[in-house]
């Protein structure tokens, strides 16, 4: 196994090589730290490397499926170009309030609609409002046990050559260890194998914070 073991002395260096965050990401990310549910954030280096891939697709229209406090909403909405827009999908009112706080300190709350409902039902309003192939990017971060269902929605959302992340999919490891069956686990680890042979999609599974898995739509 090539792939080098983390360390908090690499991690730090990493960072300090290659993070590239404005000041408002920082407060928002320091902000978030203090908070009950921090470990629900994404970590600076995923958020950056998805704002890096939203640059590299060209992205114009995204989705994101769980919000929180706005950290990855806001390195992707940062990425889009002035006209780009990014669906925020939450169900939570408080935590999304601190994501529009620092949406509008960075500048480009105008690029985020966030949605306060399901994100199933959303989904769905965007399809019969037919947005079907209009998307460039989706990621979904949210209830594990939905992620089957976000992504067939996602699918009908995407263009062909559109771009979803799906986060957590190593799950702290424990999708490789059979003696763990809660329905998180089972859903992740039913839902990364089924994508393997899935002939709709490419895909590639990267050990990135806590596992995020790349779908081109073909």
């Amino acid at each position: 196994m090539k792939s080098i073991q983390l360390t908090e002395q690499i991690y730090s260096y990493m960072l300090e090589a290659s993070l590239q965050e404005t000041i408002i990401q920082a407060e928002l990310r320091e902000k978030t730290a203090s908070l009950p549910g921090s470990i629900m954030q994404v970590p600076p280096e995923q958020a950056q490397f998805m704002g890096l891939l939203t640059k590299l697709i060209g992205a114009r229209n995204c989705i994101e499926v769980g919000v929180y406090t706005g950290y990855s909403a806001l390195s992707v909405a940062l990425a889009l170009p002035p006209d780009g827009k990014l669906i925020a999908c939450d169900v939570d009112p408080a935590t999304t309030k601190i994501a529009m706080e620092y949406w509008q300190k960075a500048g480009v709350s105008d690029r985020i609609n966030l949605r306060i409902a399901p994100a199933l039902e959303t989904l769905k309003v965007l399809i019969d409002d037919g947005d079907s192939g209009s998307y460039d990017l989706a990621f979904i971060d949210a209830d594990k046990t939905e992620y089957q269902e976000y992504f067939e929605a996602l699918m009908l959302l995407l263009r062909p050559g559109g771009l979803l992340i799906a986060d957590n999919v190593l799950w702290s490891g424990r999708v490789a260890e059979t003696s763990f069956k809660d329905a998180d686990t089972e859903a992740l680890r039913k839902f990364t194998l089924s994508l393997k042979d899935d002939p709709r999609v490419s895909t590639s599974l990267l050990p990135v914070a806590d596992g995020l898995l790349l779908a081109v739509k073909l």
